[in-house]
């Protein structure tokens, strides 16, 4: 499986942020019971490695599994050996994607600006990751991608089913959903199950319409 190639033929992304660790593999399934076939685990997550690394087992071959808020490269190495195949952060570390990319994994560094985007993708970014991608809205990816058209984009941070059709239709190529699609404040009953489940679908469903 080629995990960049994976990425934007799936395109949704479920950040799973804050969850208890017993119960990653649950929501995984569910996920992947709605479409779902990518997730990605922050570290700053209980248990984060060890989560990567129990989901990345029990899912190969229907869940990718990546790390997010991945800060510096010591973490990125660390959450590669245990079987992350993307790494994805909130801003931008020319070092974290150059170790990344040593280990053959996909670079997904968070930017902003014009000149941040333009920087990762220089420093090797494979997608980069806007972030907070509700601080402007679908608009924002047309401008960026007026005068870098080449540059993959990936909104995160306030994407919804509401505004998620907009930023496709403005070029993006993947879709990063927090607490929209995986609200991990919620107990992780049979019924969050079935309902998580469900709008993995409408997700999915608003993606490839």
């Amino acid at each position: 499986m080629n995990p960049l190639a994976h990425i934007l033929e799936h395109k949704v992304i479920a950040i799973v942020r804050g969850a208890d660790p017993r119960s990653l593999l649950r929501i995984a399934r569910a996920l992947h019971a709605g479409g779902v076939r990518l997730m990605e685990v922050t570290l700053n997550s209980p248990g984060a490695l060890a989560s990567i690394e129990e989901v990345a087992g029990a899912m190969e071959g229907k869940v990718l599994v990546g790390a997010g808020t991945v800060l510096d490269p010591e973490t990125a190495r660390a959450a590669l050996l245990a079987g992350a195949k993307y790494i994805i952060s909130p801003t931008l570390n020319k070092k974290t994607i150059r170790l990344t990319k040593r280990y053959g994994a996909v670079s997904i560094p968070g930017a902003y600006t014009a000149t941040e985007i333009l920087k990762a993708y220089e420093y090797g970014g494979d997608i980069i990751k806007v972030f907070p991608a509700s601080a402007s809205g679908a608009g924002y990816f047309k401008d960026i991608a007026g005068p870098l058209p080449f540059i993959p984009l990936m909104p995160t941070g306030g994407v919804s089913l509401d505004n998620i059709k907009g930023f496709k239709e403005a070029g993006a190529v993947a879709f990063g959903l927090g607490s929209a699609l995986v609200d991990t404040r919620q107990a992780v009953t049979e019924e969050y199950l079935t309902q998580l489940t469900e709008r993995a679908r409408q997700f999915v469903a608003a993606v490839a319409g």
